[in-house]
């Protein structure tokens, strides 16, 4: 049996840990697809086409903590924002998906445009300050001079950028399972995905 567990969110809202940890407990591959979109900005700052660099992606392009920083994030949620480019990328992340056994991504459309059909669907949420709060204190710790007012800033204005955006706006598949994790620790937000996951299966 195949199991693609979609798990979507806005940014900060803990998706990545989440997915990580997810995938590692049920031993599936893990494809963060935000480092896609943060691949080809990278490129659109090196002046590089953005639909050229993402007909060109290569997964060895997404590897480098580089693709971390802010700068970069704000470029991948301008890229998402193109057409072209998401048609670009979804071939790669449908055929990741469907790898036999199962796997896990993460993103803001795999429940809605990626994979409508993946047999679990998350929606992992936070507030706006608590999100802000971690994505502050995890640039801060990696050295980047940051405000806590700019971080949050940065925040909506990829939110609004993210769910306005006419190809694949960032929203909760219809039936996807919401995960608040605003006062959920780390680790009682993954046992609650992993939970939701082992339902599903046990449902099979």
């Amino acid at each position: 049996m195949t199991l693609t567990v979609a798990i979507d969110g806005p940014a900060a809202a803990g998706k990545g840990t989440i997915s990580k940890a997810v995938a590692q407990h049920f031993g599936f591959p893990h494809l963060d697809t935000g480092l896609l979109y943060r691949a080809v900005g990278k490129c659109i700052l090196a002046g590089d086409d953005p639909i050229e660099a993402a007909q060109a992606l290569k997964a060895d392009d997404l590897d480098g903590d580089d693709l971390r920083t802010p700068e970069i994030a704000q470029a991948a949620s301008k890229v998402a924002a193109m057409p072209e480019v998401r048609s670009a990328l979804i071939d790669f992340q449908r055929a990741f998906a469907r790898r036999a056994g199962g796997a896990v991504l993460d993103g803001r459309d795999i429940g809605t445009v990626i994979c409508p059909e993946a047999e679990v669907k998350l929606f992992v949420t936070a507030s706006d300050d608590v999100r802000a709060e971690r994505r502050f204190h995890e640039l801060a710790v990696k050295g980047h001079e940051v405000s806590l007012a700019g971080v949050l800033e940065d925040l909506l204005a990829r939110d609004a950028r993210d769910s306005a955006r006419s190809s694949a706006p960032l929203k909760a598949a219809e039936d996807a399972v919401i995960l608040d994790t605003s006062e959920l620790s780390v680790d009682a937000a993954i046992a609650q995905a992993i939970e939701i996951i082992e339902q599903r299966l046990k449902a099979e």
